[in-house]
This record gives C-alpha cells, sequence and structure tokens, in this order.
C-alpha cells in the first residue's frame, strides 16, 4: 500500500473520491457537498487556522487502486487544555481491511506526536461540532441529515480494534407530525402561555439584524454551561450566521422565547437539505445549482432538522421547553409540506438535555460515538465529563 499527502488537484481530487468508491453501493449515502469539505482545508475560509494545522493523505493499494483517506489536524488553543494534549482525525473512510486502516491511523497519529499530542479524538471535524462528527454506530436503516456523519457499521470494529475508546456518545432525535406529544407537556405550555410576560416568536426577515443579537445573548448564555472550552459568540458572528441562513431559512420553523422582552429560547430548524443533496452527487455547479432550485420550487423537502435547541439556565425547567416544541409543531402542521423533523445531536454527557427531549415524545434516531486514542498505555482515559 501507498499513503500520499494531499498536496496538489489529483490527490484532492482522490480525497473527495474516495467516498464515493466506500459507499457505491449503499442507497442510503448521501454525499457530503465537495465545497463542504475543501472548505474545512481552506486558510482563507477556516479560522481555525489561525491556532492550528492540518493535514490530509489518500491511500492507494499495490494496483494503484484508491481505497482510503484521512485528515489530521491541531487546533492549539484546545489542544493543550487537557491534561494529555489532544489533537484530532476525521474524514476517514477505508475498505474493510484492518491494515488499510492502521496505516491510516498510524500515519495521522505519527504526525500528531510530532506537534507534541499524546491522544487524538476521532473521527471530529477542524471546525464546529454541528458538522463531520463522530462515528455512525446505530441508525443505516435511513439517510442522514445534512452533515451529519454516516460510516459502514465495520468502521466501529476497525476504530476500536485499533484502541479508540468511547469519549462520547451523541443522540439524534426524531419527531414526526403524527406524534402524540405527552399531555404534560400540553400542560407546561398552557401554563407557561398564561403567565404574564412569556412569548413565543417566529423569526422576522426583515427584523435580520434585531434577531440575530437575540440569538447571541441566548446562546451566550445556554451554552456557557455546556462546553468545557466555551468562547461567547460576537454580534458580527450572529450577523453571519443569520445572514448565511438567509437562502435556506424557513421563518417558520425559527422560535424565539421571550420573558417580558428578554430573550430566553431558541428554537433553530430549517428544511433537511440532504433530501436535495441527494441528487447533486456532492457537485453544487451549475447543473448542480439548478436541480437545488427545482426541488426547492417541487418541495423536495419534507423533513426539519432542528440545529439550535437552548434554553437559558434559569429557564430550564420551567415549561419553556414545552413552549418551543409545542411551537414549532403548529408551524409544521400549518402545512402539508414537513413530515418529520430532527433534533441535531445532544451528548451522552448531558442527560438534563436527554430527560427533556425524550419527554417531548422522541425517538432516537442515530447514535454516533466521538472516540478517542490515548497514544501511551500509562496514559490515563476519562470518558467527557457528565454535565451538572
Amino acid at each position: 500500500m501507498r499513503i500520499t499527502e494531499v498536496r496538489d488537484k489529483k490527490t484532492e481530487k482522490d480525497f473527495l473520491k474516495a467516498p464515493h468508491i466506500i459507499y457505491k453501493n449503499d442507497p442510503n449515502w448521501i454525499s457530503h457537498l465537495d465545497n463542504d469539505i475543501m472548505a474545512v482545508f481552506d486558510l482563507s475560509k477556516n479560522k481555525n487556522f489561525k491556532w492550528g494545522e492540518a493535514i490530509r493523505w489518500v491511500l492507494y493499494d499495490n494496483n494503484n487502486n484508491l481505497i482510503g483517506r484521512i485528515a489530521a489536524f491541531v487546533n492549539r488553543q484546545l489542544a493543550f487544555t487537557y491534561e494529555h494534549p489532544v489533537g484530532g482525525t476525521g474524514f476517514f473512510e477505508c475498505i474493510n481491511d484492518k491494515d488499510a486502516a492502521f496505516l491510516l491511523f498510524d500515519t495521522a497519529k505519527k504526525w500528531l506526536e510530532e506537534r507534541e499530542m499524546e491522544a487524538m479524538d476521532g473521527p471530529i471535524n477542524f471546525g464546529e461540532k454541528d458538522r463531520f462528527w463522530g462515528l455512525m454506530v446505530e441508525g443505516f436503516e435511513t439517510s442522514p441529515p445534512y452533515l451529519l456523519n454516516y460510516n459502514p457499521p465495520y468502521y466501529k470494529e476497525l476504530f476500536e480494534a485499533y484502541g479508540f475508546q468511547n469519549y462520547y456518545e451523541q443522540y439524534i432525535y426524531r419527531l414526526s407530525r403524527d406524534t402524540v406529544v405527552p399531555p404534560l407537556v400540553h400542560r407546561n405550555f398552557e401554563r407557561l402561555t398564561r403567565t404574564e410576560g412569556y412569548e413565543f416568536k417566529n423569526l422576522e426577515m426583515n427584523q435580520l439584524e434585531k434577531y440575530a443579537v437575540d440569538f447571541m445573548t441566548i446562546y451566550n448564555e445556554a451554552w456557557r454551561d455546556v462546553h468545557k472550552h466555551f468562547k461567547p459568540m460576537t454580534k458580527e458572528q450572529a450577523l453571519q450566521t443569520f445572514e448565511s441562513m438567509k437562502s435556506v431559512a424557513d421563518p417558520e420553523l425559527v422560535i424565539f422565547a421571550y420573558h417580558n422582552g428578554k430573550p430566553i429560547a431558541i428554537f433553530v430548524g430549517i428544511p433537511e437539505l440532504n433530501e436535495i443533496f441527494r441528487f447533486v452527487n456532492g457537485k453544487l455547479n451549475l447543473v448542480g445549482k439548478l436541480k437545488v432550485l427545482y426541488h426547492k420550487w417541487r418541495k423536495t423537502c419534507k423533513t426539519v432538522y432542528g440545529i439550535v435547541f437552548g434554553i437559558v439556565p434559569e429557564y430550564r425547567y420551567k415549561g419553556v421547553e414545552s413552549g418551543l416544541i409545542i411551537a414549532i409543531q403548529k408551524s409544521i402542521l400549518k402545512t402539508d409540506t414537513y413530515k418529520d423533523m430532527y433534533i441535531a445531536w445532544i451528548g451522552d454527557f448531558n442527560p438534563k438535555m436527554i430527560r427533556i427531549v425524550e419527554l417531548l415524545g422522541k425517538d432516537r434516531a442515530f447514535t454516533l460515538v466521538t472516540y478517542r486514542k490515548m497514544f501511551k498505555d500509562e496514559y490515563t482515559f476519562s470518558r467527557h465529563p457528565v454535565l451538572d
């Protein structure tokens, strides 16, 4: 076998081509967009290069057939906050061959060790956790939502045989328009809406800046205690986020909760884009864009993907979560466009949020695992700490 660093157009093309070989007979696989993958490794588009570096490789057999790929990356702002510095590996694809997989893992490990890393997490992204994060271990019966990792079941065996250990699990939940929401949820919602000062509003596209600031306020309060290495969002980042959503956002799927005018909670759903992207095969060129426009016109998307679900701490367990779900369900039921809804992943280290979501009658649709590999036996492995 021969492993080669991605350095030119040919090797980059092969890096993008590798999953098309692995999944050619899998009807549930939907290609990530090439543009989304390339943006991760573009110094001008990925801010993480300010604090780190990334590298990619492709793997060939002795007949020069493409059989795998992998990437490795270091974010120095985060790596040294752990007892043992942690790098990352991701975008792993490989034929069902342990020697090939181990060569890919060894190559990533060696590169990370040269940069003082003592462990690696994978498969993860060189960027935000809302995309390309975790290894699917349950949910192979259906196609995944946009930007969610998907892989053959045998990847689990390859990762664990190499010595990766379960750092935390990630759960994606499903709610259909026919799901019967428990009576307790309705009672919570009715009690809350009878209480003075609470209200739920849909996003208004003509007041984007106002809602972007409200989103920033909620985000900075709601996620501060969820992520160990939390960084507050700036107004500029919030505005950029909402501007980027304009092309795909459905205002009926974005719900804000307020108490006496204070923004306290948010649910952000978008049409599930993989239901369109399955027709473009990863290529958002002119033909691909025309196909996207056609399927938008046809209202091909029948599923909502809830990408944000957050409540500021002082308002949790007061019925606000019930209000968000009832409000979004009412929006979905207004038309026949949407049939199902997914909630973006919740880590098993967040049992309170899991209890909230499961109380609302949701079924677990997908389970993914973020693994950690300690580079030496004497290094102590610990699972992700549970949130209070």
